[in-house]
C-alpha cells in the first residue's frame, strides 16, 4: 500500500456486532500496510485479555491524566460508567512511518473523529444481520449481567439510527464475507 497520506479508518458499530473480530481477521489476511489502534479503557479486563494487545487497561486517574494532558485523540465514557478513548501514540508515530491505522471505536468515538478530521477518515459502520441477532450475540457472550445487556441493547437502538452518518454500512452477517467488504472499500477509498 503506497499512497501520500497514511489512512486513518474508523470502524465503529453497536456493541457485540463483532467490529473487533472483523478487523482483526483483516489484519491477517491482507497485504495493506495497517494496524489497529490499541484503545484504552479504565473497564476490567475479560478473561483472556491482555493489557496493551487487547486494551490499555488504565485505572481512571491515568485515563482522566492523559486526557489532561491532550495525549487522548478520542474519548468517551461509555455505557454511563467507563472511560474509552484512543491514545495519540497509537495513531501519530504510524501515521509518521506512512501506516495507516484502524480505530475500532463506539458511535461516540466516531462522531468525534468526523469532528475532528472531517475529511482526513474513512468511517464504517459495522452492524449486525438484525436488531435480535445482535441481542443473541450480546447474550451469548454470558460476562454481563441483565442490566448491562438491557443497557447495551438501548445504547444499540440509538447506534444504529447513526448508521448513515458513516461513508459505508457493512452487515456482518458472515464473517468472511464482511471482512472481503472491508477490505474492498479501504482499497476503493485508498486507491489501493
Amino acid at each position: 500500500m503506497t499512497h501520500d497520506h497514511a489512512p486513518l479508518i474508523v470502524v465503529s458499530g453497536p456493541a457485540g456486532v463483532g467490529k473487533t473480530t472483523v478487523v482483526t481477521r483483516l489484519l491477517e489476511a491482507t497485504d495493506l500496510s495497517l494496524r489497529r489502534a490499541v484503545t484504552a479503557t479504565t473497564r476490567d479486563a475479560r478473561p483472556g485479555e491482555v493489557d496493551g494487545t487487547d486494551y490499555h487497561f488504565w485505572d481512571e486517574g491515568e485515563f482522566r491524566k492523559a486526557i489532561d494532558d491532550g495525549r487522548m485523540l478520542e474519548w468517551a465514557v461509555v455505557f454511563g460508567r467507563d472511560f474509552y478513548g484512543t491514545p495519540r501514540a497509537e495513531v501519530d508515530e504510524f501515521h509518521a512511518r506512512g501506516v495507516g491505522v484502524i480505530l475500532v471505536i463506539d458511535v461516540q468515538g466516531a462522531v468525534r473523529i468526523r469532528e475532528l478530521l472531517p475529511n482526513d477518515h474513512l468511517s464504517v459502520f459495522i452492524e449486525p444481520p438484525s436488531f435480535d441477532e445482535l441481542e443473541a450475540r450480546l447474550r451469548g457472550r454470558q460476562d454481563m449481567s441483565e442490566e448491562r445487556v438491557l443497557r447495551r441493547l438501548a445504547t444499540a437502538r440509538d447506534e444504529l439510527a447513526q448508521a448513515d452518518t458513516f461513508h459505508h454500512r457493512i452487515v456482518n452477517h458472515d464473517l468472511s464475507e464482511a471482512v472481503r467488504e472491508l477490505e474492498r472499500v479501504i482499497r476503493e477509498r485508498f486507491n489501493n
